[in-house]
């Protein structure tokens, strides 16, 4: 369910999975990449279980944490640095406050006491709830909270500060020790179960810390800011309404928005706030301060709380984290309850997309077939589905007769094979730096999402790694490339060196595809398994010369000698020529085809006239695309700007199968609560000619001394008898100097065997591409009496892998 609030939709997440943690406040929340971690809090008894929520799987579960457990606390200070998190203080018992620091290391659930030294010029922090405890670079900053002065916890006598800590961190593990900077102007006064937050902005690049509201006997809603590096405290004027007094409240940056939720507000009369001594509730009021400008914008006001379950209810003592621009919120005691005894706490989780999302990866191919495509693209964190288009090369017929009635259309899909996932035991998060860290999901067939039907993001992710080869990331092990072609309608050539886009195969199962090795004595790409995919940012031609001259170099192509080498010259689309021409012949300086095409042709279409056509709704990153849906005759004149347009009713539209030999290029957009985000880089993909053979499978590399041995297997589909392989290598040339984008391929291996031995001579002339991580590109494709069908290509890893943030 969800409900417009200023203009953003609140959706209340349903149907968990796992151990739900029981209702409680007073606990907090960080998260790393796509888990939301919970410790703390209580309601009857101080809760010590760690507990982790997965956003993308809708999962909860337990992970078996070690080491020094800390015992439950509430009202802590708790916060994340890379995949450790440091929990300060709180209290551990009613009356009894907490100055203990633990560290939690997540990549192991391993639980460390830690022990900073004190400060030199005072005393350490002493036993405190209620106090903020914010991270930037590798400190910690601690401010105020409430400390009890009596020694025997049965007899509680609050005493509110403002006192001011710094606590420096070590890297990876462990910290430095406790310091108290000197500060400029006016400290903030005493107050406890505020928020406070750090901001830098882009273009100033100092970092600010915020405090807001509090508690010191009334509820408080000044604003104060720390600068941290003259460390001066000012009170920073404000436009807009002030969000009222409040304490037990949550403050979240996302983007340059400081999101203000939920506390203990006055209780109102006729319009008049009470005195500090009335009464008070719990309020699920929603505002935020623009950082840049200062200013406060209210987006659900008190009047605007309801019992309809459309928003979050009323709460305090709650838990609020930022994933990604996407604002999550659990639990937090619910109500004014006079009694003590009588707490009632929420056990509702609620998120709210801040923003449209990002756009994605470029649409990236992992098999084409003469009607089909498998394609993917990289996941876009919280988001509920994606907008996938293609554009043809040949005009699309408006739709004449637009059905008023019949079975919704609801997925135009092929059910996905099971790939090879990592099925592992949610007890771990991976040791590896977070970004990259991605895996397919790929039990799940993907459908298109009708009109009017709630998306939710379904696919699973990985929790436990136990080795580099494991991870399928975007940049580890296999990785498909863009794919182009060299042939044509009407024939082969017989030299001509493989291409990547496919363009020939007669079964479904033909891949053609792109792996990645890493230097290893003997790694293997499957072209069937479900993996992570990169794609060229240029659309890219082949051309193909063989002359015998270093220094000739024809229609864009590198030669030497007598070996035939390939070149990829870039060109984007705003370069191409007035007309396109769905198949075109590449000359390669030979006559002697007898073979041709009986793929139809159709007339050139100017690139201005174009149209982007809807493949549909996916809940995935994945999709087999055979069709598409037509457009009404009447929208055909409107200007294609999806971004801007509503989608349509797809069970009003009629849909249009893929033609074989035919270019068509795609876009996709993410879908979050806020609508649809900007599209993607354009790929461009052609649909297969019958009758050529499919690209080699499970290539394989065996590192010797002075050689390596390359293998593969034969086509899926050889649509005929193989006649012959060959292999290319890309190596280095001065036309690779001026324009990095363009590989030049020289041809190692011509034959009948499966397999060739690769020379140290030859391997000392490779180009090593670093466009993602530095590698040895090879190509591989066969050839049957029509030709030669697509290449697989080869990334053979090298030097120390490593995973970039």
């Amino acid at each position: 369910m969800a409900a417009a609030a200023g203009g953003l939709s609140w959706r209340r997440v349903s149907s968990f999975t796992g151990p739900v943690p029981r209702s409680r406040h007073g606990h907090r929340a960080v998260a790393i990449r796509e888990l939301v971690i919970i410790f703390g809090g209580g309601n009857e008894g101080i809760a010590d279980e760690l507990h982790v929520y997965n956003t993308v799987t809708n999962q909860w579960f337990l992970p078996a944490v070690r080491g020094d457990i800390p015992p439950g606390c509430a009202a802590h200070g708790f916060v994340c640095d890379g995949t450790r998190i440091l929990v300060f203080g709180g209290m551990v018992e009613y009356g009894r406050y907490s100055n203990d620091l633990y560290e939690l290391q997540a990549s192991r659930w391993l639980w460390k006491k830690v022990k900073p030294q004190a400060p030199s010029t005072g005393s350490p922090p002493c036993p405190r709830l209620g106090h903020s405890f914010s991270l930037y670079g590798n400190k910690c900053y601690l401010f105020g909270g409430l400390a009890n002065e009596s020694e025997d916890s049965n007899n509680n006598v609050p005493r509110y500060l403002n006192d001011f800590y710094e606590l420096e961190l070590q890297h990876g593990s462990g910290v430095v020790g406790w310091s108290i900077p000197v500060t400029k102007g006016i400290l903030p006064s005493p107050r406890e179960s505020h928020t406070a937050i750090i901001y830098c902005r882009k273009d100033l690049g100092s970092p600010k810390m915020y405090i807001f509201g509090g508690m010191c006997g009334c509820r408080l809603n000044d604003l104060w800011e720390l600068d941290i590096e003259t460390m001066t405290w000012s009170r920073p004027e404000t436009k807009g309404t002030v969000p009222l007094p409040r304490s037990l409240h949550t403050a979240n940056v996302i983007g340059n928005k400081m999101y203000v939720f939920g506390g203990w507000v006055p209780q109102s009369a006729g319009g008049e706030i009470s005195a500090h001594d009335g009464e008070w509730k719990c309020t699920g009021s929603f505002s935020y301060l623009n950082l840049d400008t200062t200013e406060w914008i209210g987006l659900i006001s008190d009047c605007q709380e309801d019992k309809s379950n459309l928003l979050p209810g009323p709460r305090a003592g709650h838990c609020a984290v930022a994933v990604g621009t996407r604002l999550y919120i659990w639990s937090g005691r619910d109500g004014y309850r006079k009694a003590w005894n009588n707490q009632v706490c929420c056990k509702d989780l609620w998120y709210l997309d801040t923003e449209k999302p990002p756009a994605p990866s470029q649409v990236q191919l992992i098999r084409a077939t003469t009607n089909s495509f498998q394609v993917k693209w990289d996941e876009v964190p919280t988001v509920e589905g994606y907008l996938l288009q293609l554009q043809a090369d040949s005009p699309m017929p408006p739709a004449a007769g637009i059905p008023g009635t019949g079975v919704p259309e609801t997925s135009v899909l092929s059910p996905q094979g099971s790939g090879s996932s990592l099925h592992q035991s949610p007890q771990s998060l991976p040791s590896v730096p977070y970004p990259e860290m991605k895996v397919d999901h790929p039990s799940q067939t993907n459908n298109v999402i009708p009109n009017n039907v709630q998306v939710s993001l379904s696919s699973n992710s990985l929790l436990k790694v136990e080795g580099k080869e494991k991870v399928a990331a975007p940049e580890n092990n296999i990785t498909h490339e863009t794919m182009k072609n060299h042939a044509d309608a009407t024939g082969f050539k017989e030299s001509n060196a493989p291409s990547l886009l496919p363009a020939c195969t007669s079964g479904p199962q033909t891949s053609a595809n792109v792996g990645e090795l890493h230097d290893l004595d003997k790694q293997t790409v499957n072209p069937d398994a479900s993996v992570s995919s990169t794609v060229s940012s240029t659309q890219t031609m082949v051309t193909q010369q063989a002359v015998k001259t270093e220094s000739s170099s024809t229609n864009g192509a590198v030669v030497k000698d007598e070996t035939s080498l390939t070149t990829f010259n870039s060109k984007s689309e705003a370069a191409e020529t007035a007309y396109v021409m769905p198949s075109t012949r590449v000359s390669s300086g030979q006559t002697n085809d007898s073979h041709s095409s009986k793929t139809p042709q159709r007339p050139p279409v100017k690139a201005r006239d174009r149209q982007w056509y809807d493949v549909g709704i996916f809940k995935n990153n994945s999709a087999v695309v055979s069709q598409f849906y037509l457009l009404p005759e009447e929208t055909l004149n409107i200007s294609n700007k999806m971004e801007s347009a509503d989608v349509p009713d797809y069970r009003l539209l009629k849909k249009q199968d893929l033609f074989p030999g035919t270019v068509y290029r795609f876009r996709v957009a993410a879908i979050n609560g806020c609508g649809v985000g900007p599209f993607s880089k354009i790929s461009e993909f052609k649909t297969c000619i019958p009758g050529f053979p499919g690209a080699p499978s499970t290539v394989k590399i065996t590192k010797s001394v002075d050689c390596i041995h390359l293998s593969w297997e034969p086509p899926a589909s050889p649509s005929g008898n193989i006649l012959e392989y060959s292999a290319y290598l890309a190596i280095r040339s001065t036309q690779l100097q001026e324009n990095p984008s363009q590989l030049v391929f020289m041809r190692i291996y011509c034959g009948l065997k499966t397999s060739c031995i690769v020379t140290a001579a030859q391997l000392s002339n490779a180009h090593v591409d670093y466009s993602s991580r530095p590698a040895i590109v090879f190509r591989i494709s066969a050839k049957n009496e029509r030709g030669y069908g697509p290449a697989t290509q080869v990334r053979w890893l090298q030097g120390k892998v490593s995973v970039r943030r």
